[in-house]
Formats: C-alpha cells, sequence, structure tokens
C-alpha cells in the first residue's frame, strides 16, 4: 500500500513539473483544461505498468532508473532537440556556453535515425582527432549508436579526464566504418578568431555562439578601425559554426544591422510572433563591405546571423547551403537537478523564411574545392607571360598587394609563391580566396 501511495505520488510531481512548464510557455486555455481528463487516463495507465513492473517483474527494478527511460521514450517521439537531461547531464550542459567544459566537442544531432555530426567545435579534442562534419557516429567503445538518443551518446562519450573514447565512424568515401581515437579533455572555446588581412580588411571566424562572443568581437572589430582608421571590407567566416546562444546571435547581428527586424520566433500560438529587433545604440560606428561564409555545417544561431545579414542586405553571404535548423529550445531546470531541453518555437528571417529544414541559401554558391587538385591542374597549363622569359625586368614597385594569381602556382616555383601567413591561409582555402577576391573587388564594381 504504502508502495502504491509513493508511485501515486512520483506520478504527481511529474504532472506538476509538465504543467509548470507548459504553464510558462503557453496560456492555460479551456481547451487544455478539457484535455486534462484524457492526459490524466494515460498517467494513470502509466502508472498502472509501473506499479505492475515493481511488483512482478522477475528481478528487482530501479525505480528512478525505469521512469527515467519512460521520460526518454516520450520524448524520442518528439523532434532530436527535445532532450531529458539527468542530473549529471544537465550540469554538463550549464557549462557549456561559458567556454569552457569537459568532453570531446562535438555537436551533434539524430538524422534520419542515425547519430550524425553536425560540425566538431574547433581546436577541441573531436576536431584534432580528424572527425568531420556530416560524421555518422556508428559505434562508442564498440557500442552500437542505432536507435541511440543525443542525451545517450553523451553519456557513453563521458569519462575521466585524459582518457580515450573510439569511435566507429562511416564517412562518405569511406567503404567500411573506420576507428577514430579521441582523447577526452577540458573543451576551452575561443569563439573569435581575428585575423588583419591587410590594407584595412578584416577576417574573423566565428567557431559557435557562447557567452561573450558579441562583446569579443566588437572588441576585435573596434581595435581594427583604430588601427587602421576604419575597416575597408570583413569576411565572416560562419562555415562549421554549429550554432549557440540565440542572445548571441541577436547582438553580433545587431553589430552590423542598426534597425529593423533580426530575427523572429512562433510558438504553438501561430497567432503570437516574438520579434526580436535591433538597437542603433549598439550597432558599430560604420558601415562597410562585408561577406559572410557559410556551408553545410552552419546551423542554428549561425543561420539566423546569415539570414538576418541576407534579408537586410547587409553582406554578400557565399559558400553552400547551411545545415537548416530553424527551431528554438529553452532549458528547464526540473527537481533533483535534472532538465528538459524543449523544442518551443521556429525562427524566422526578418523577411519572414522559416530556416527550418531549408536553411540559407548563399547569394553566390562556392563549392569547397580540394585546392591541391587545383593546384596540380593549374600547373599543367602551359603560362606564356613576361614574368615566364628568361632575365626579364623585375618589377621594383613593392607597395602593391600580394598577387592572388601567384597563390595556385607550382608549389616548387618559390620565387614566385608568397609564403606570408595570409598566402599560405587563402592557398589552402578556395572558398576563402573566393570570398577575398570578391572583397577586393567590391570598392573596383562599385565605382562602374
Amino acid at each position: 500500500m504504502k508502495q502504491s501511495v509513493w508511485i501515486k505520488a512520483v506520478v504527481l510531481c511529474l504532472i506538476v513539473a509538465v504543467t509548470t512548464v507548459l504553464f510558462s510557455i503557453t496560456p492555460w486555455g479551456s481547451a487544455q483544461a478539457q484535455a486534462e481528463d484524457h492526459n490524466y487516463k494515460d498517467i494513470q495507465l502509466f502508472a498502472k505498468v509501473l506499479s505492475l513492473v515493481q511488483r512482478y517483474y522477475v528481478d528487482k527494478v530501479n525505480t528512478k532508473k525505469l521512469i527515467y527511460g519512460a521520460i526518454d521514450g516520450m520524448l524520442t517521439e518528439l523532434d532530436p532537440h527535445t532532450n531529458f537531461l539527468p542530473p549529471e547531464i544537465f550540469k554538463e550542459f550549464e557549462h557549456e556556453t561559458s567556454g569552457q567544459f569537459g568532453g570531446l566537442g562535438i555537436e551533434m544531432t539524430v538524422r534520419g535515425g542515425v547519430l550524425t555530426v553536425i560540425a566538431p567545435i574547433e581546436d577541441t579534442p573531436a576536431y584534432k582527432a580528424g572527425i568531420k562534419a556530416g560524421d555518422k557516429i556508428v559505434s562508442i567503445d564498440g557500442k552500437s549508436t542505432k536507435g541511440m538518443s543525443l542525451v545517450d551518446a553523451a553519456e557513453a562519450m563521458k569519462g575521466p579526464y585524459g582518457t580515450k573514447v573510439v569511435l566507429g565512424v562511416y564517412r562518405h568515401g569511406f567503404t567500411v566504418p573506420k576507428d577514430f581515437f579521441v582523447r577526452r579533455g577540458i573543451v576551452r572555446i575561443h569563439s573569435v578568431k581575428y585575423v588583419d588581412m591587410g590594407d584595412g580588411y578584416a577576417y574573423i571566424r566565428l567557431t559557435s555562439f557562447i557567452e561573450n562572443s558579441a562583446r569579443d568581437m566588437r572588441r576585435a572589430l573596434l581595435a581594427h578601425i583604430a588601427r587602421h582608421h576604419g575597416i575597408k571590407g570583413l569576411i565572416l567566416d560562419l562555415r562549421g559554426n554549429p550554432g549557440g546562444l540565440l542572445s548571441q546571435a541577436v547582438a553580433i547581428s545587431n553589430l552590423f544591422i542598426k534597425k529593423g527586424v533580426i530575427v523572429s520566433t512562433i510558438g504553438r500560438n501561430r497567432a503570437k510572433k516574438d520579434v526580436m529587433y535591433a538597437n542603433p545604440k549598439d550597432a558599430l560606428p560604420e558601415k562597410f563591405p562585408m561577406i559572410v561564409l557559410i556551408n553545410g555545417s552552419t546551423a542554428s544561431a549561425a543561420e539566423i546571423t546569415a539570414g538576418a545579414l541576407q534579408d537586410h542586405h547587409r553582406a554578400l553571404i557565399m559558400g553552400q547551403r547551411s545545415f537548416g535548423k530553424g527551431s528554438v529550445q529553452t532549458v528547464v531546470k526540473l527537481g533533483g537537478g535534472a532538465g528538459l531541453k524543449l523544442t518551443v518555437a521556429r525562427y524566422y528571417t526578418p523577411n519572414g523564411h522559416s530556416i527550418q529544414d531549408e536553411g540559407i541559401m548563399p547569394d553566390v554558391i562556392v563549392p569547397d574545392l580540394n585546392t591541391k587538385v587545383l593546384r596540380k591542374a593549374i600547373s599543367k597549363i602551359p603560362v606564356e607571360r613576361e614574368a615566364d622569359m628568361e632575365g626579364h625586368l623585375l618589377n621594383q614597385d613593392k607597395t602593391h598587394p600580394f598577387i592572388l594569381m601567384h597563390l595556385f602556382w607550382d608549389e616548387n616555383n618559390s620565387q614566385k609563391m608568397n609564403h606570408s601567413p595570409l598566402a599560405k591561409m587563402l592557398r589552402n582555402d578556395f572558398q576563402l580566396l573566393q570570398a577575398y577576391n570578391y572583397l577586393r573587388s567590391w570598392h573596383v564594381i562599385k565605382s562602374f
């Protein structure tokens, strides 16, 4: 009898927790009240099954484990981004957006029932081990991931600092899955990576949207403005950026957009729209040419930023179609240290386009070509120029920027290759090179 009362108390606690969360998200109307009777019958069914398992199952059961499993099973009926977070997972989750946490550094989703890498976060253990966007993780330490939820996968990847986890990976081009050994470590994320490209041009690679990303980007750009008395052009690289905090996506977009809508979200109530606007006070003091690079691993908050800049005609979007995660999750603290990551809305670009399952289409599509193959192909093309003639006069003018046409010349022709860090960066990244060419020609094209 005591056991039955305890079970009812547990179920009642679950009811209270769920209704409290939903009350904060949606209005508690009469239709929902009418649905309570039906829901209560279903909950009674759950309580009855739980009671029968506790009383008659062949082995003694862990009730807490059963309830957690039931919640997990319920949420698998929803989208892949809605997850129950047990206390130990929720504690780690709270630290992820602060810029330092323990683990491998992989953003994952479930695609077609398969655990799939959205993107490894740059400079993390997974990134250094060679994990790539689009990889299918088919096993963890020899255990199949078939039917495994994101939370279960995260739990399986956990382990003591410095130990290794073996990820069985299937990748396009593999005939069979291959094992990748990843050493667990403390993941420290520096999301803003700035490069002075010279001649007033700037490059920023944003690896994720964490706390202070907008602040760090503002500092980098203001320092560039002070050093060069302005910005001649900016390349914002969002390739491989799996997203992060919505607030940071809005703040970063606001650096370049002075007024108007940045993003809107619509939840279950289609008549209610939450709109986030730009604040003129938060925008940078000047406007300048801007190119944003995206690819198939640009997701979530990164897509919000790219979509806002595209719709406001503030930047030219280049690269490949983005991932297409256009849903918004809220994290709710539950009792006992657990949490719930719940999808509550879809987000829309300023022009009202939903990114969900569609992604951002670039203004200029640039394939991710293999630069080594390109250099080999170009090296076989006979070139007859003044510079190829024996004894030709050298150009004494040293004021012009480095010549981009040299970037794809034969590696062995050291006299014609420019070995500056910037030249090396461009030479090994075809998409970035094209963005840089577009940016440098911006003022020339505008003058016609």
